[in-house]
């Protein structure tokens, strides 16, 4: 596609005396990294050479762009250097989402790369890579070897160039990108809409108004209300990560504020969307699931397949496999994590695919993910009835979750032997395909322990039939994965609570608040020192809690005036609610808290603390929740 240009002569990079190490910015789907410290000009300079030699594309068109990032373009003109340099072509597409890159690799059967950090901080970039086709390059089919053909050209402290050499142009695939999508899902007859989308600074910022406004394509029977549309990579506005409850917050008030139909929040590079009804509660990733596998096994009936395959992973809830079959699909449960959902959409010629962390696969979008086709699909189902979207959401949500829980363990693998004796005990099924699952007979409720991969956390995803059984659950788990020194209560069936030891009152405690409060103490000791923590002791006690937590006794007083916990109100938890029975009715509402301070409502003379996970440090992978 682009004209071959005069040999340039080989780029010099720092010479160093050892081979440089890029492990630190390679991941097993991608390559990310800080700027400036484990991502550079020099050493993306050297992996664009290093993919072009892996992929064994010199002579082809290979596709580059980048999100809104304020050193992606920086980065794309290097990345470009190396592999003209190695003999491609490159076809730049500027400012791109994730998958307008997926589009534009699929159409044009070309690989590529973004530059993308998606969900990550400011600080941040790093780089989705594809072969033709939109195949992803992960760590098992490529990622590895470009790796260290980067690293052989930053000791070598050279790139050499090919006799023939690649050049450049440019294409803008927005417009392309946006009618091939309204192509897949027709908009045109769905009642009127309001929607709030909060592309928190991201690129949906940008491909928003082309797919459902009217900036390139007629217009579509919706109000758009903009929350944070302007491109800045600096994200001033709150992190580019929906996953995380309290950046929502502004969506979910603007939903309710605006009088809305839907909200929608889309991450960085737009991969992802979440969903928020009428209300201003978030729907479930599973419950969106369910609904577009819905819609994607009737098109795909009509037009005369007889079983079509829908792919969930294995901590989507469970009405997700049973809907997909009432409906008359073939569901197929994997592995958490993106490249293995990729993998068996292929092998199984599926039509859909969805998971927990809200990425949602399409045959007809290669395999890719989307979040902006996802939420089309959203659009359609409520556009076409008359009902609020928490009525149509209810239906995919028969079941209470207990979202992620994350446990810092000393020992992994002791946790998990003590939870498999523990319950195998009871006559529980485990399976092994992604961690340990346990599923009793009775079908009452299940759970999934799994390992992360990169930090010394055991993390738990429990569902049940009503949130008392939940509740139990999860205590019952935490406490025999997490040790404690007294045993789990006994002698009582799961969402039946032993009663309190004599003296203590309950007035509501429930897992979420018991299990923070012990978070305190945990994070003391690990920051602050073994004292430090022992001198939060009788503040905690004086907290009105009362009641056995996972064989914990915690009871003592709780000062509601203080703004503890207000009744009715709970920062980060969806929908803001507390029922009258206290925190242990939460039923669905159940969440991961990654910030027991702030999530707990513990306030301190000074003011909330700073939530967790906001400095340098490398954050929690939430691309493929491993």
């Amino acid at each position: 596609m682009c004209a071959t240009v005069r040999p340039n002569p080989p780029v010099t990079l720092p010479d160093v005396t050892t081979p440089l190490d890029l492990s630190a910015s390679f991941k097993a789907y991608d390559v990310r990294g800080i700027v400036g410290e484990t991502i550079t000009v020099d050493s993306v300079r050297a992996v664009g050479a290093a993919f072009v030699d892996s992929l064994e594309l010199a002579g082809e068109t290979i596709l580059v762009g980048g999100d809104m990032r304020p050193s992606s373009p920086e980065f794309s003109t290097a990345f470009s250097e190396g592999a003209t340099l190695r003999g491609a072509d490159v076809l730049f597409l500027d400012l791109i989402s994730t998958d307008e890159l997926y589009y534009a690799s699929g159409t044009l059967d070309a690989a590529g790369v973004t530059f993308t950090a998606s969900h990550n901080p400011a600080q941040y970039n790093g780089m989705k890579m594809t072969r033709p086709g939109a195949v992803p390059v992960s760590s098992e089919t490529g990622l590895k070897d470009i790796q260290e053909r980067a690293e052989r050209y930053l000791a070598d402290g050279t790139i050499p160039g090919v006799e023939h050499q690649g050049g450049t142009s440019v294409r803008d695939v927005l417009e392309e990108y946006s009618r091939f999508l309204r192509d897949q899902v027709d908009l045109s007859s769905s009642r009127p809409l309001k929607i709030v989308v909060d592309a928190g600074n991201g690129m949906a910022g940008l491909t928003t108004p082309a797919v459902l406004g009217d900036a390139m394509l007629p217009a579509l029977p919706f109000e758009i209300v903009p929350l944070y549309f302007e491109l800045d990579g600096s994200f001033p506005n709150h992190p580019a990560n929906p996953l995380e409850p309290e950046n929502l917050r502004d969506l979910q008030a603007a939903v309710v504020q605006h009088g809305a139909d839907i909200g929608i929040a889309f991450d960085g590079d737009a991969d992802r969307c979440f969903i928020i009804d009428e209300q201003g509660h978030p729907v479930s990733p599973s419950a969106i699931t369910a609904m577009v596998a819905r819609r994607e096994i009737a098109r795909a009936r009509a037009a005369g397949e007889s079983e079509p395959v829908i792919i969930h992973n294995l901590i989507t809830s469970r009405a997700v496999p049973e809907l997909i079959r009432n409906d008359g699909g073939r569901p197929v449960r994997t592995r958490v994590g993106h490249s293995f959902i990729k993998a068996v959409m292929a092998e199984e010629g599926a039509v859909f695919g969805g998971e927990h962390s809200a990425h949602y696969y399409f045959r007809g979008f290669w395999n890719a993910d989307t979040g902006m086709l996802a939420a089309m699909h959203v659009l359609a189902a409520l556009g076409e009835q008359d009902g609020p979207l928490s009525e149509l959401g209810r239906e995919y949500e028969p079941y209470f979750s207990s979202g992620e829980v994350n446990s810092k363990v000393e020992d992994l693998q002791a946790s998990i032997a003590r939870a498999r004796e523990e319950f195998e005990e009871d006559g529980v099924v485990v399976d092994s395909l992604d961690g340990l699952t346990f599923t009793p007979d009775h079908g009452n409720w299940w759970f999934n322990l799994r390992p992360s991969n990169t930090e010394p956390y055991l993390r738990l995803n429990a569902e049940a039939v009503d949130p008392e059984t939940l509740e139990g659950l999860v205590e019952r788990v935490l406490a025999v994965i997490r040790d404690w020194p007294h045993p789990a209560p006994t002698g009582h069936r799961l969402g039946e609570r032993p009663p309190p030891p004599e003296g203590a009152s309950r007035v509501g405690g429930g897992s979420g608040l018991a299990e923070a409060l012990l978070e305190v103490l945990e994070l003391a000791r690990e920051f602050l020192g073994e004292g430090a923590a022992e001198a939060l002791v009788p503040l905690l006690d004086a907290l009105e809690l009362g009641g056995p937590f996972g064989g914990v006794d915690v009871h003592g007083r709780l000062d509601l005036r203080r703004g503890h916990v207000q009744p009715g109100e709970i920062q980060g938890v969806p929908g803001g609610h507390v029922p009258d029975g206290g925190l242990g009715g939460l039923g669905g509402s159940f969440q991961a808290l990654d910030d027991p301070f702030e999530h707990a409502g513990v306030v301190s003379e000074a003011g909330p603390r700073e939530p967790a996970g906001r400095g340098t440090a490398e954050p929690v992978d939430q691309e493929d929740a491993r």
